[in-house]
């Protein structure tokens, strides 16, 4: 596979995870829990906000294979 078809793919896979975990987190937020604590609040907005990194790490990583 070329760099550019890996890319390709790539970008779009990140497209979705972010659309994803963005709908995800709208539906989490709704919680009953969420609106009376502002803790959890902040915890969830923390986690929710940073979250998506994590698995798009090894995606960037393997978009980038056999450029060096």
């Amino acid at each position: 596979m070329t760099i550019r078809q890996r890319k390709l793919i790539g970008a779009v896979l990140l497209l979705l995870l972010v659309i994803v975990w963005s709908l995800a987190g709208v539906a989490v937020a709704q919680a009953p829990v969420l609106k009376e604590n502002r803790l959890w609040q902040f915890a969830f907005y923390i986690v929710a906000g940073l979250g998506w990194v994590l698995p798009a790490m090894p995606l960037i990583k393997w978009m980038s294979k056999g450029q060096e």
